[in-house]
């Protein structure tokens, strides 16, 4: 009897084994059901520290390669990432980073849809004794974060603005693309009008990108509709400058210069097309912030050196360095 037992046990081991072994990991993780473990048996993919990311919306390629490299340089020291995308909504956020407290992430990546209502979230991971490294745009409560990792943003748009101030001496009327409510691309702004300031350039129209770039494109081509002359064009990110473009290309106008801060592959491609009227970015890497972004994590949680703040090196990339750079990656 005690055999016959045994052999029913091992039957019935053997073809779960052989029905989890077909499960592979495809699609969405919405896609793939989740198979629970045996009890004392441990899975090698849950070894290791695990970190939350949150950024302000994964359909922006600067979030989803910075999240990439993130998981790359946290898997190659033997931990996990767990990513989460709110799609510009800090209600959304704020309830995403509740689900990260409650798995036990050891430590959160942060870009905050809203540098000011993410607080709430920010109290929380407190109250959990959670570390934040707070990438890209800066929180508006930074006593709430262990460190901030980013790109020089001021100097971003500086250099678009002094390309700007050169190609137009007399100077001109210009339209700006924001986003008030992330604290990084008013930073980029606000070195973009340092740098034209006292030059002749006047500002006809601030469109407001909002949560969603595609309004911008509706914006820019009610302007250009209404005839207003409009010699250039200082957009926060890609996303908006991409915005833009089609705008532009839609009206046939190619006379705006039109500048802004990022260097993704498309608006890289668009510097390196004579007939496009992309004139220059100021140019970051989301690949450099992701890898220093988990040498600073690590550092907090085990007690090392590091910097409070680090501000990755941005620059200029325009029509006569652009092949320099390439247009199939970020730089």
């Amino acid at each position: 009897m005690k055999k016959r037992v045994l052999l029913l046990f091992l039957t019935a081991a053997c073809a779960a084994s052989m029905l989890s072994g077909c499960k592979k990991n495809v699609g969405t993780p919405e896609d793939n059901a989740v198979v629970e473990e045996p009890e004392g048996e441990e899975n090698e993919e849950e070894s290791g520290r695990l970190f939350g990311y949150s950024c302000i919306d994964l359909s922006n390629p600067f979030y989803e390669t910075l999240g990439e490299s993130i998981q790359t340089s946290l898997e190659e020291q033997g931990d996990r990432l767990m990513t989460k995308d709110p799609k510009a909504d800090s209600d959304t956020q704020i309830a995403q980073i509740q689900e990260m407290i409650d798995e036990g992430v050891d430590a959160v990546f942060l870009c905050p849809a809203d540098w000011e209502e993410i607080t709430p979230a920010l109290e929380a991971l407190d109250q959990a004794d959670i570390p934040v490294i707070n990438l890209d745009t800066e929180v508006k409560e930074m006593d709430y974060i262990d460190a901030f990792v980013g790109s020089d943003n001021r100097n971003a748009g500086y250099v678009c603005g002094q390309d700007l101030a050169e190609n137009k001496p007399d100077g001109g009327r210009i339209v700006i693309v924001e986003s008030p409510s992330v604290n990084s691309v008013n930073e980029r702004i606000t070195g973009f009008e340092e740098a034209i300031a006292n030059k002749g350039f006047e500002v006809v129209q601030r469109i407001d990108a909002g949560d969603d770039a595609g309004e911008v494109k509706a914006a820019m081509s009610e302007l250009l509709k209404s005839g207003e002359q409009i010699d250039a064009v200082m957009c926060g990110n890609d996303r908006m400058a991409e915005q833009v473009l089609q705008a532009l290309s839609e009206a046939g106008d190619r006379k705006p210069l039109v500048y802004s801060v990022d260097g993704s592959p498309v608006t890289k491609s668009a510097l390196a097309d004579p007939d496009s009227p992309m004139q220059g970015v100021g140019a970051q890497s989301p690949i450099n912030m992701g890898k220093t972004a988990v040498k600073v994590a690590s550092a907090v949680l085990e007690g090392g050196a590091f910097s409070k703040e680090t501000y990755e090196e941005t620059f200029f990339i325009g029509r006569d360095n652009v092949e320099m750079y390439g247009t199939d990656g970020w730089q």
